[in-house]
């Protein structure tokens, strides 16, 4: 498949998760009560979009399947096994292997409280504010990393978040002043404060990510898919209480999972708008990552703010929402900061030129893989650790934290 193909289908995936999602928000169908309302359920919805990602954690398994089976056809269909000469880097390698699927428990629960808050945002506000608006973890994540990570910023991205920051004002008063559109925008003002408070547990989340995750090797693949089997997990188990807390779903509930599956049933858009955003969100993910490993992070920066702007021209366009010129301001602020807080754009006696390999300068690898990528999907540096092995070692076959050394497929002496 070709790169530019990819990016393209990296625009569409991302754009058909949020337009997907907020027409489940808008779409009326009739409940288990028999009454036709709105398709209420957020937590619901996060629970659906779990799934998505764990269906990441499938394809990794089939990918990898396949190239173990490419490999055994390679070598002739012999089923001895190739052994790497053990080394003091083999072994400090071999540790950062070793991990156990609880590692990405903690950063499941921060993504399951982030998703949720901002699906319960989306369905108060417009689409294409919510996309906006989830600029903010840039800012959140930067400062987070000062306090938490002790990194140090340079000027550019104080700059760039101060940029962003007057971006995301303009698109919140635009938000604030325009007249609420019925189902497009019941609560503009409580979605906006909502969403923000979404960032906050997702810049957590990323945090709490590059302080505990990046000492391991892990294909994004897996890690993306792990998190989504463990936030669906969580999730399925706290609808449970959530059926018998107090709320505003059908029955006086805070989350009636199962009226949900009724009102699903119950009518073919609201059940081709769920399923349309379990399967956006695992191609977004897949194309995302393909992206980063082609291309670059900021490319994949540059394709989630086209995104945004298909989001907002489908908005317009099916009257969704009406056009702002505050919004129309503010959403070129929001690219311009990201691009001198990434060092896109650099300017003379600001933008800081950080060394290759350096702590900071990894920290900004993280953040453009994960800040930027959204909807779940994050990076933990193993597509760039691998390159630079390849890079290294040409003869050494890199497979996802497998590493073999072929050498006429023959043992030698002094290997295990």
């Amino acid at each position: 498949m070709s790169t530019v193909l990819i990016s393209v289908m990296m625009v569409i995936t991302g754009s058909i998760n949020t337009i997907s999602t907020k027409l489940a928000d808008i779409s009326k169908s009739k409940n288990s009560e028999g009454d036709v309302v709105a398709f209420d359920h957020p937590f619901f919805q996060a629970a659906c979009m779990f799934i998505g990602e764990f269906c990441c954690l499938l394809v990794y398994k089939i990918v990898q399947c396949r190239r173990a089976r490419l490999e055994r056809l390679a070598s002739g269909g012999s089923s001895e096994l190739r052994y790497t000469q053990i080394q003091n880097q083999d072994v400090a390698q071999a540790a950062r292997h070793n991990w156990s699927p609880l590692i990405f428990l903690l950063p499941a629960m921060c993504d399951m409280c982030a998703t949720s808050l901002m699906y319960i945002g989306l369905s108060w506000t417009y689409a294409s504010i919510f996309q906006m608006l989830r600029g903010a973890v840039m800012i959140f994540t930067g400062i987070f990393s000062v306090f938490f990570l002790g990194r140090k910023l340079g000027k550019h991205h104080w700059l760039g978040m101060v940029i962003v920051m007057s971006g995301l004002a303009l698109v919140g008063v635009s938000s604030v002043l325009s007249p609420s559109n019925g189902a497009q925008a019941s609560n503009p003002l409580g979605g906006i404060v909502v969403i923000v408070c979404a960032q906050i547990v997702q810049a957590t989340q990323m945090v709490v990510e590059e302080k505990f995750l990046t000492k391991y090797e892990v294909a994004p693949l897996q890690a993306v898919g792990f998190e989504g089997l463990w936030g669906f997990l969580l999730m399925s188990i706290l609808l449970v209480p959530f059926y018998y807390i107090p709320g505003n779903t059908t029955g006086g509930k805070l989350e009636n999972a199962i009226d949900a599956f009724v009102q699903i049933g119950n009518s073919y858009v609201v059940m081709g708008a769920v399923i349309g955003n379990v399967v956006s969100i695992g191609f977004f993910n897949f194309f995302g990552i393909t992206v980063t490993r082609r291309i670059s992070a900021t490319t994949r920066m540059v394709l989630d703010s086209v995104r945004t702007l298909v989001i907002w021209m489908f908005g317009l366009a099916v009257g969704w929402e009406k056009f702002q010129y505050m919004q129309a301001i503010g959403f070129p602020l929001l690219i311009i900061g990201m691009f001198v807080y990434n060092g896109t754009i650099k300017i003379p006696g600001v933008t800081e030129v950080i060394e290759e390999g350096s702590g900071e300068k990894q920290g900004e690898d993280r953040e453009e893989e994960g800040s930027f990528a959204g909807d779940g999907d994050f990076g933990l540096n193993g597509d760039k650790q691998q390159q630079q092995q390849q890079q290294q070692q040409p003869h050494e076959v890199v497979d996802h934290g497998e590493s073999f050394r072929q050498e006429d497929q023959k043992k030698q002496p002094g290997w295990v």
